[in-house]
């Protein structure tokens, strides 16, 4: 009987932790993957659905352009990438974030190297919004 206890308490642990919702530095980077995901499956849709309402990028980009700029990249090159550098993200209270990161931007007609290729300081802010973390701002500057 003592052990059924135990067993149950421990199930029942096991439930509580995989409900909980990830850790707010580990939800930034997943939602980094998701965006890196939707660059390299050509989803102009998909990188829209992870800005805020109110993003914003580098020259007053704002959440529509930004999609345009996706889709008009997509539509240029036929294999586009992203590769992003070891990421920093610090907590700015519970609701805000900000990731730093490389980038290493390629774009090209399918052959074996890419066409274009530019490397990217980037700075980006995330807000947590209804349960979801939200890319709020971008900004990034050529590397080299």
């Amino acid at each position: 009987m003592r052990w059924r206890c135990t067993w149950c308490l421990l199930a029942f642990a096991l439930l509580v932790a995989g409900c909980a919702r990830p850790a707010p530095e580990q939800a930034v980077r997943a939602q980094l993957q998701a965006l890196q995901a939707a660059i390299d499956a050509r989803d102009a849709a998909a990188v829209e659905a992870l800005l805020a309402e109110d993003f914003i990028g580098n020259e007053g980009l704002d959440r529509r352009g930004a999609k345009r700029l996706a889709a008009g990249l997509f539509l240029r090159y036929r294999d586009v990438g992203a590769k992003l550098g070891p990421v920093a993200v610090e907590l700015r209270g519970d609701a805000d974030a900000v990731a730093r990161f490389n980038l290493l931007a390629t774009g090209g007609a399918g052959g074996l190297l890419p066409e274009r290729g530019q490397a990217y300081r980037v700075e980006t802010g995330w807000r947590y919004v209804d349960g979801e973390w939200k890319l709020r701002s971008a900004g990034w500057k050529a590397a080299l």
